[in-house]
């Protein structure tokens, strides 16, 4: 299959992960592979949602938004509340942070991510998870310093890619206009220890076998780790053949 980037089947696209672009939250950064990019923001607040007060436990969400024009045409921003794919992603950011968070390490306080994506060419929340790690562990690694936890609370790091059959063809990191056309899209959800949290695969035209499957898994997984050498990078911290952070 040629793609149209001239990417390999197996590449990733060009990425970069840049942090401390938002100076006022306690962590940041932005996520662009190829043309998509997402900006990615962690703040800290004191308290936890009503269900655990008084548990010692503290609690990571997040929020998902595209900017209007982040598309090729206008989306309307959803002024009445998020809409059904929006909630999707949302609750997948959420629980992709919390599998690797001991939210007993960081006491009854509430880390939020605002996830928001500024150009959209396929990949959104993919990158999304990708960049809400980088921001999530600055922000953890802050109340570290400051004295405010004894230890950083994150255990694991925890990416994510999609990955595709294209006209019998499988390929990593799809742009739109590939994912527009698979025949089977997945979007994979890994920690660093290679463990998926999440598998969201559909075929849109023809059915997968298994062997097909398992090849998608594996591209996703060498994919996933190149993505986490890049967080190591960007957040400063040596290569390591273990999980530990």
């Amino acid at each position: 299959m040629n793609r149209k980037d001239g990417r390999g089947n197996g590449e990733l696209r060009p990425i970069t992960i840049e942090t401390g672009v938002a100076p006022y939250a306690e962590g940041s950064a932005m996520v662009s592979a190829g043309n998509t990019r997402v900006l990615c923001a962690a703040s800290v607040e004191e308290g936890v949602p009503s269900f655990l007060k008084g548990k010692g436990k503290g609690w990571v969400t997040a929020e998902y938004a595209m900017l209007p024009r982040a598309t090729h045409t206008r989306t309307s921003r959803e002024r009445r509340g998020a809409g059904g794919r929006t909630m999707e992603i949302q609750r997948l950011l959420g629980r992709s942070m919390r599998a690797v968070v001991e939210t007993a390490n960081l006491g009854e306080r509430t880390v939020i991510i605002d996830c928001d994506v500024i150009q959209a060419d396929g990949g959104t929340r993919t990158m999304a998870v990708t960049g809400a790690f980088v921001a999530m562990h600055q922000a953890m690694a802050g109340l570290v310093d400051r004295g405010i936890i004894a230890r950083n609370p994150v255990v694991d790091f925890v990416a994510a890619v999609s990955v595709g059959i294209i006209d019998g063809k499988l390929a990593l990191d799809l742009c739109y206009d590939e994912d527009s056309q698979a025949d089977v899209d997945m979007n994979v959800v890994m920690t660093g220890a290679g463990k998926f949290i999440e598998l969201q695969g559909t075929a849109e035209r023809i059915p997968f076998g298994k062997d097909d499957l398992d090849q998608l898994l594996d591209m996703a997984s060498g994919g996933i780790r190149e993505m986490i050498s890049m967080q190591r990078s960007s957040l400063g911290l040596n290569e390591s053949g273990g999980v530990n952070i």
